[in-house]
């Protein structure tokens, strides 16, 4: 079930069983090994409207990707006046132990489950570039943290902006135009889950390979992730769930490429996922193929209920 309500100054908003604040999205872990949460929010663009999709992305809390794949349609520079809105809030949890952070690269997704607490708190993120791709399967944890922090750029990054034409010096200094922001929280091999003085980007494939989150998402997870916290990175386009209801949920991202010459057909993409997907349910015998197919060409990025109809029927 979607909620809708017509966007005016939207500051908080207590919705089922999460609360959208203005610092974050906390959810209550469901009961009985469950891992549907959330519920989707519909809203509608103001009359004449003059914001782009970003204004309405860091309102609610989610990527300009989970935004796009919600609204394909939708003009990224500046959405039509009076026009749906669907924000993804509803999701299915990453099949994980639910302990410390978890990061989903394929969906752009950052889960922190604070211990001994019945909530996980998401974040939308940006991540590493084809070139510079964040790890994808890796598990490691906050080595420290650092407010203030400055930046070192290494040799090849400053020899590739002196072919642009821009400098960059050897330490950049803390600051405001420090593109790691205000906050970093470091891990191993170089890479940091940090700030950025950007307001755009959260949610595509635009850093160096770290972990990159808005000022005040950053600021809150500084404050709140204690040293030594366990971070695990992930790379799952498809998730599923079948709930204690019965009920058999399926999400599906758009993968990421692995090269910068890839350039797969839409057809190629389906088949791939079609393949992953057919793997994860190949001894379910309560789903139904067609919803499965719709959702695979969709890759909507929200959960799809994709129980027969005669499982359906049976739970009401």
């Amino acid at each position: 079930m979607n909620i809708k309500i017509y966007f005016y100054n939207i500051t908080c908003i207590i919705i089922g069983s999460y609360h959208y604040f203005s610092f974050a999205t906390v959810y209550t872990l469901p009961n009985n090994n469950n891992r549907l949460i959330g519920e989707n929010i519909e809203i509608v663009t103001p009359v004449n409207n003059t914001h782009s999709l970003e204004y309405f992305s860091e309102k609610f809390k989610v990527g300009i990707s989970n935004m796009l794949e919600a609204n394909p349609d939708i003009d990224v520079y500046l959405p039509n006046s009076e026009t749906r809105l669907l924000i993804p809030h509803q999701l299915i949890l990453p099949n994980t132990i639910h302990s410390g952070v978890v990061i989903n690269t394929a969906e752009m997704r950052l889960y922190y489950y604070p211990k001994n607490n019945n909530i996980v708190i998401v974040l939308p993120i940006a991540i590493g570039t084809v070139k510079n791709a964040t790890p994808s399967h890796w598990i490691t944890s906050i080595k420290h943290k650092k407010k203030n922090p400055f930046w070192i750029p290494t040799k090849s990054m400053r020899d590739e902006y002196l072919k642009q034409g821009k400098f960059l010096p050897t330490i950049f200094p803390a600051g405001p135009n420090n593109p790691m922001g205000l906050y970093a929280l470091y891990l191993e091999k170089s890479y940091a889950i940090h700030g950025t003085n950007c307001n755009f980007g959260i949610g595509l494939r635009i850093t160096r390979g770290c972990i990159r989150l808005r000022p005040q998402d950053i600021e809150y997870l500084f404050h709140i992730v204690p040293v030594g916290t366990r971070v695990q990175f992930i790379n799952e386009p498809i998730k599923t769930t079948v709930e204690t209801n019965g009920m058999r949920y399926l999400e599906i991202h758009n993968p990421l490429s692995y090269s910068t010459e890839e350039t797969r057909s839409d057809s190629s993409v389906i088949a791939h996922l079609k393949e992953q997907v057919q793997s994860i349910l190949r001894d379910d015998f309560n789903i139904d193929h067609q919803i499965i197919n719709k959702a695979l060409q969709d890759r909507s990025g929200i959960p799809i209920n994709i129980t027969r109809n005669s499982l359906k029927i049976k739970s009401k």
